[in-house]
């Protein structure tokens, strides 16, 4: 975004022609900026490493416990956790996951 040095509003682009390469323009002054030059601004995007709070060993060790059949080995155990997924008038879901085996299913 460029800005009028005059008002201080934001410049208006007027695209490429003939006659004319391009330019700014302000609506509110007579301020205008030919350009000469093709601007082009490259910003490279990096990807933003995020490293765990909890080492997941130690997050189940530190997760509640629930008595729950596990679907997949009908193990007797469960960590569980719960979520806001829908509405804020709806109930919360919660999540468990197996002690045994570690497959996860959501209580309805």
């Amino acid at each position: 975004m460029e800005f009028c040095p005059t008002c201080g509003n934001m410049l208006r682009y007027e695209p490429y022609n003939v006659e004319v390469k391009g330019r700014f323009f302000c609506r509110t002054c007579p301020y205008v900026c030919e350009i000469e030059n093709k601007i082009t601004i490259k910003h490279p995007v990096e990807k933003k490493v995020f490293q765990p709070i909890f080492d997941t060993n130690a997050a189940e060790k530190l997760a509640n416990q629930t008595d729950g059949t596990c679907p997949s080995c009908h193990h007797g155990r469960a960590y569980f956790h719960m979520l806001q997924i829908r509405s804020a008038d709806e109930p919360m879901s919660r999540f468990h996951k197996c002690c045994n085996c570690g497959y996860t299913w959501r209580e309805d």
